[in-house]
């Protein structure tokens, strides 16, 4: 069996948003790749690959995944963390894929072979107004989507005034707009219906909220979506806030996702367990990789609940395709949300998920079934580019008095 020599990080994309794992054996030319992206605390998420978890494994058999990742959970004592979670997740997927090349076959055939043909995805639809909104889902129609997510303005979008037409305070950091759910509570519902009018009921819809609201405005948005039909509505509460979960299944019949910002089993538990939502939605990489995924994949299906795994624009080939892999094999599949990469990242990252209209392809590779040219990865991230100086919080929008919105 295979012993791992060497666990490292691959910083790439531009500024080095991105960061794959490679795992080292001492078979020849064997090694295995996973994603350990973050795009806010990426350098933290390295040091613990490199300097807490990698020098736990050397010498270690890679077949053992599951003593390795319960290794890897307790090493730091205090567990379920976000960051920690992200570089067992990337460790995590690189055996699985060094698990798959061993054996001759795809991942998706050691979790249990495929249950379905392909992996159906939705595209991201979205525009500064509803003209521009139609013309994008139009354009996704067009493409084969028959599920999509529609946003109005980006996140909280419909929900936004500028600064010179709301009622501001004297020195209130509102960064030159405001949120206002009010509005967005009337807006949304609206876009809804316009929506509905144009492309009729064929078309699939999900919409994100992006933790945007109170959760008794969330409870009115989603009582007031119910006629729309919505395929899901996304993270209308943080995780602060999933006690509410209960009155909003209680007075409304319209789909929930959420899980975007879960890393903890006691965030996603719950809500599975007492049925009070329809898809889990935790990110492979935050979740600690395809064995944490593929459990909770299995309590979601004794209670009803579908997967709905993260992706967002900021995640890597790697990430999407252990993802697709666990879609293929788990029959309470729900939906994938769907990347879209530069030409230039995709010849990086040889063997990566293909993508035809509305649905996903994993390769037939062993493993995972990508790789990746490091040559090109490097060039990627742009000139002058340094690990050291990364910088990039997120974004952070506010109401009119400059209270912070929560995501």
């Amino acid at each position: 069996m295979a012993k791992i020599t060497g666990v490292t990080c691959i910083r790439t994309r531009k500024n080095g948003t991105w960061t794959i794992v490679k795992v080292t054996t001492d078979q020849d030319g064997l090694y295995g790749l996973g994603s350990a992206t973050d795009l806010f605390n990426p350098e933290a998420v390295v040091q613990i690959v490199e300097q807490l978890l990698g020098p736990l494994l050397i010498g270690r058999e890679a077949a053992n995944i599951e003593d390795l990742w319960q290794l890897m959970h307790h090493s730091g004592y205090w567990r379920s963390g976000a960051l920690l979670n992200t570089a067992i997740g990337g460790i995590d997927m690189a055996l699985w894929d060094i698990k798959g090349k061993e054996a001759g076959l795809p991942v998706y055939q050691l979790l249990g072979g495929a249950a379905r043909s392909a992996v159906a995805c939705y595209g991201h639809a979205g525009g500064e107004d509803i003209a521009e909104l139609k013309e994008d889902v139009a354009r996704f129609i067009e493409e084969g989507y028959t599920v999509l997510r529609v946003q109005m303005g980006g996140y909280g979008g419909g929900g936004f005034i500028g600064a010179d037409r709301a009622n501001v305070p004297r020195g209130a950091d509102t960064g030159g707009h405001v949120f206002d759910e009010h509005l967005y509570v009337n807006a949304i519902p609206a876009m809804f219906e316009s929506l509905r009018v144009a492309f009729g009921d064929d078309i699939q819809f999900t919409h994100d909220v992006h933790e945007h609201l109170s959760p008794i405005q969330a409870v009115r948005l989603a009582r007031r979506l119910e006629p729309y039909g919505l395929f899901f509505l996304e993270d209308v509460l943080p995780p602060d806030q999933i006690g509410w979960y209960r009155q909003l299944r209680q007075q409304s019949a319209t789909p929930q996702a959420v899980g975007e910002l879960f890393a903890n089993p006691q965030e996603w538990v719950p809500l599975i367990s007492e049925r009070l939502i329809d898809f889990i939605r935790v990110r492979v990489s935050k979740a600690g990789g395809i064995s944490a995924c593929r459990k909770i994949a299995a309590l979601a299906e004794a209670f009803g609940v579908r997967t709905a795994w993260q992706e967002g624009g900021e995640n890597d080939p790697v990430n999407q395709a252990a993802a697709v892999h666990l879609d293929m094999a788990i029959w309470n599949f729900g939906i994938q949300e769907v990347n879209h990469f530069r030409p230039e990242e995709l010849a990086a990252f040889p063997g990566h998920i293909e993508r035809v209209g509305g649905y996903l392809y994993p390769s037939s590779k062993p493993g995972l079934g990508i790789d990746i040219d490091e040559t090109l990865a490097a060039a990627l991230t742009g000139e002058g580019w340094s690990r050291h100086s990364y910088h990039s919080p997120y974004r952070l929008d506010r109401k009119a008095d400059g209270t912070i919105v929560r995501p």
